[in-house]
Parts: structure tokens; sequence; C-alpha cells
């Protein structure tokens, strides 16, 4: 039932990405003038294997899941938050919802394992189990849900291909989802737990230290399980992580373009490279955050974010702000004059 993460991930096109560059060099404007902005409208030719890129059908994404390692006091809030902010996310009230609606993406909420199932008019239900185990005495989750969670992700992107989509954002929400994130990140990566582990929600120093004990003591219980990147996710994870990996995974294999929030988004980005490396071209990573630990991923990841806001929500919203600079690296490329159009002189 995993063997898909596996496919086979297209290249972008080599011969679009050199006509984006030629016309690129063509324009009215000294070469590389536009620094970051041509780069992203080359490689999004290459990715729509177009000469005239554009990203006008945007899709949002947002799994929610408890996470039993809540039960540790790793969070600055209660774990019933996440539910009462996937009723947030459903009536509209949320940071990413404004933002959504202002860059006119479609945008759905998915229940990948609350506490406690809600029936709620818009909420997409995709449950892997009732929140994850507490990992820290015992693998979060078994190998079954850990499928199914993957699974929710690829149905998501199923849902936006639908739509015809040009651009996926995914979204988390998870009460104690930045220790999960950082647990999986010191597994994957080497770096310390010291050197991850961040405010999350707004702890203090004190709380800081508990929550990297916590981290320290499940890494050292699960040592013999982290030989794998899916094994690391069973054992560490979340369900909103495991279904972000899925979907970032099919979003790459069916050729769309995927756009990357903050911390908890970067380390199921990575996780997702992991297991399938051809993913990374599929990237663009929105922001860089105020979690401790987002820089140190993005520099293993040898990763350039598109901004750095101090920004440390999560939901997708930073993706989301970050989401204009693409549309105008889009209509620079599309609608700028070249030097001939204009009739100026080069020589």
């Amino acid at each position: 039932m995993m063997d898909w993460l596996n496919n086979q991930i297209e290249v972008p096109s080599e011969s679009f990405y050199r006509l984006a560059l030629t016309k690129q060099q063509q324009l009215t404007k000294p070469p590389g003038s536009l620094g970051e902005l041509e780069g992203i409208a080359i490689r999004l030719a290459a990715m729509q294997q177009t000469t005239a890129p554009t990203i006008e059908r945007i899709w949002v994404s947002i799994f929610a899941a408890d996470h039993g390692v809540a039960e540790e006091n790793v969070s600055a809030f209660p774990q019933i938050v996440t539910t009462e902010m996937v009723k947030n996310f459903v009536n509209d009230g949320a940071a990413v919802n404004v933002l959504s609606r202002y860059v006119h993406a479609q945008f759905e909420v998915i229940d990948v394992g609350l506490l406690k199932p809600v029936t709620l008019k818009k909420l997409i239900t995709d449950r892997a189990g009732d929140g994850t185990a507490n990992f820290s005495k015992q693998a979060a989750m078994t190998e079954q849900q850990l499928k199914q969670a993957l699974l929710a992700g690829k149905a998501a992107v199923e849902r936006a291909i639908m739509q015809k989509t040009q651009l996926f954002i995914g979204g988390e929400m998870g009460i104690a989802n930045t220790t999960s994130a950082t647990a999986i990140a010191c597994a994957i990566t080497g770096l310390s737990v010291e050197q991850l582990t961040g405010a999350g929600t707004g702890l203090g120093s004190k709380e800081i230290q508990h929550k990297s004990q916590v981290i320290y003591n499940a890494l050292s219980l699960h040592q013999q399980q982290l030989r794998s990147p899916l094994k690391v996710l069973q054992s560490l994870g979340g369900f909103e992580i495991a279904a972000l990996v899925g979907a970032y995974i099919f979003a790459a294999q069916q050729g769309i373009t995927i756009l990357i929030d903050g911390f908890i988004s970067t380390v199921a980005a990575l996780l997702a490279i992991e297991i399938n490396p051809q993913v990374q071209l599929w990237y663009f990573f929105a922001h860089q955050s105020q979690e401790k630990g987002h820089q140190l991923v993005l520099e293993y990841l040898q990763a350039k974010p598109l901004l750095s806001l101090n920004m440390r929500l999560g939901e997708g919203s930073g993706a989301v702000i970050a989401l204009p600079l693409l549309q105008m690296a889009c209509k620079l490329h599309n609608e700028m004059a070249t030097f001939e159009q204009a009739k100026i002189t080069t020589n």
C-alpha cells in the first residue's frame, strides 16, 4: 500500500527552462536585476512546460491531528485547541482563511486524526486514528495508521487535480506537533536536540528544556527503529505530518508545483525527500520561520526561503503570504517588453 511513494517523479523540462532563461536575458532590464524573481519564473516555466507560466489555480489543504505526546506538557496550549482551531478553519476565521481568500485559493480542512471525531459542515474526514500514541512511551502510530495518513495526503492532491490546480500548499494543525517535527528532524539530520528544540507555541526557557528532554528520551527509546524515513515517521510523527509527506510526494509525481510553509511543513518536506529524492525539484520554500530549528533544517536542505518575516503560526499561512511573489514573477516574465520590442539599443 505504500509502493506508490517510490513511483517516478519527472524532472522539470530542461528545454522550457532554457527558453525561459533566454527570454529573461532579452527583457528590458540589466541581467539578474530582478534577482530571485527571475529564477522563480524560469523554474515555473520548466515545471509547467510553457513559455508563459502562471499561478492562478491555487489549492490549500490543512491537515489536522492530535498528538499523544501532548500528555508530556510540551505545548503552551491545551490539546483541545486543535479541535477548536479546526472549527475556526471551517468557519473561515483563521489567518490562513483570510490569506487564502485574498489569493482566491481553493481551501479545505481535513481531520486526519483529531482526538475525538467532530461533525462539521465543510470538514473532510479522512482519519488514521484518534490522535497518535505518546511517542515518548511507544511508537506514535501503527504501520496501518501510517499508510492511512499518507493516503489522506494523496487524496487531497487528487481533489486538487480535479480542479486543475497549478500550485499546492499544505498546512497543518496539531498541538505538540513542533515536538514531533523536532524529533523527526533530529533523527534525519543528526543535529542535536538542543540545536533544534524551540519555543513552539510560546514556551519559556524551562519549558523548552523539558521539551528537549522529552524528545531526547524518545529518540533513545526508538533508536533501533530510526533506520528509514518511514520508520522515523511511524515512530515519532503525527498523522498531519504524514499526510503532508504523502501530499508532497504525490503532487510532485503529478507535476504540480509545491510551496512549502514553515517548520512543520519543512520537516515533512525533508521526509518526503528522504523517501523519494526527486520531490525536491518541485519545491519552493516560502519563508524562514522564527521557530529555532527551521533555519537549520533549511540549511541542511540547502534551501533558500523566499521570505523571512519572523512568523511562527504554521497552518500554511507563510506559504500563502509568499504566493504573490510567484505570481509577480510570472507577470514580469510574461508581460515585460523585450529590448527588441521596446526598440532599446543594447550595444
